[in-house]
This record gives structure tokens, C-alpha cells and sequence, in this order.
């Protein structure tokens, strides 16, 4: 298993999470709404609106799982944080970056990920909108597209809140 790297930005990256006032919040209808609608979209049985803090992945919103968050260094979403687009792995047992993660090799069994950054103006990562199935498959470009349109509300609503916090 390949730990993913730390951005070159980590601190501002953090300090901008931070600055939302966010983590370890309650669930919102807004946030629930974003992933269920994935979830039936693209008819995937887990979806998570995830923030990437400094030890853990943290789920503002999930379906599918019961988990509230989970280690950063088996997290899928702390390598899409460092893509500029969709980080999408067809088959994980056939990438040995996540062959042997224990997200593959045990529950949730993570076959198919797909994480849309949740990337602020100042290119900051803050974490990813991402789709997840317990088996192999693929996106077309229709479907990265609408993905990247729900990444956009995500980021619409979490620019909302950081005004909110500002105020």
C-alpha cells in the first residue's frame, strides 16, 4: 500500500479547512441531499463528501457506511486531494498503490473509486466528493462531467459556510 504524499501546501491547505469550521460538525440536509442523489445517479452503493484532516479522512455527509471517518494513511481521498481532476481507479486490486489496502482487502471492499477534489480558487484540496462500488467498473465522460457539476455544488455550499464563519 502507497501512502499518499503530503501536498507541498499542507499548512495553508489545513488552516483553510480549519477556517470553515466544519469538522466534526452534524449532518446537513444539504450536504445528505449531494450524496444520495450521487449514490442513485450512478447507482453506487457509497458516496462521501470527505475532508482530509491531518490523521483522518472526516465524512461530512455519507451513504452506504456507517463510518464517520478513517485513517489518512489508508485513505484513497488523500491521494485524489493531489490531482488537479477526478482521481478515478477502475479496479483497485489492479492498482498497487491500493491492492493491499485494508479498504480493498476488508470491509468497506472498495473495488471502484472515483474522488472529485474539492479544490478552493486558491487551489487548496480541501477534500473530494467521491463514489465508490464493491466492484470493478468505469465513468464515461457524460458521467465525469455530472461529477464534477455535483463537486461544484459541494463547493458552492462549503463556500457558503466559509462566508457564514467569516461573518
Amino acid at each position: 500500500m502507497l501512502i499518499a504524499a503530503t501536498p507541498d501546501n499542507e499548512a495553508a491547505r489545513l488552516a483553510a479547512l480549519y477556517d470553515l469550521l466544519i469538522l466534526d460538525t452534524p449532518a446537513e440536509e444539504r450536504y445528505d441531499r449531494i450524496v444520495a442523489f450521487a449514490a442513485s445517479e450512478f447507482d453506487v452503493p457509497i458516496v462521501t463528501i470527505t475532508l482530509i484532516d491531518t490523521d483522518r479522512q472526516w465524512f461530512k455527509a455519507r451513504t452506504g457506511t456507517e463510518l464517520c471517518e478513517t485513517g489518512r494513511d489508508i485513505s484513497l481521498c488523500s491521494h485524489a486531494i493531489l490531482e488537479q481532476d477526478i482521481l478515478v481507479i477502475n479496479d483497485t486490486l489492479l492498482d498497487p498503490r491500493f491492492a493491499d489496502n485494508p479498504l480493498v482487502t476488508g470491509p468497506p471492499h472498495i473495488r471502484f473509486y472515483a474522488g472529485a477534489p474539492l479544490t478552493l480558487p486558491s487551489s487548496l484540496s480541501l477534500g473530494t466528493l467521491c463514489l465508490i462500488d464493491r466492484m470493478p467498473r468505469t465513468l464515461d465522460a457524460m458521467e465525469l462531467g455530472i461529477l464534477r457539476t455535483l463537486r461544484d455544488l459541494v463547493m458552492l455550499e462549503l463556500r457558503n459556510m466559509g462566508e457564514v464563519a467569516d461573518a
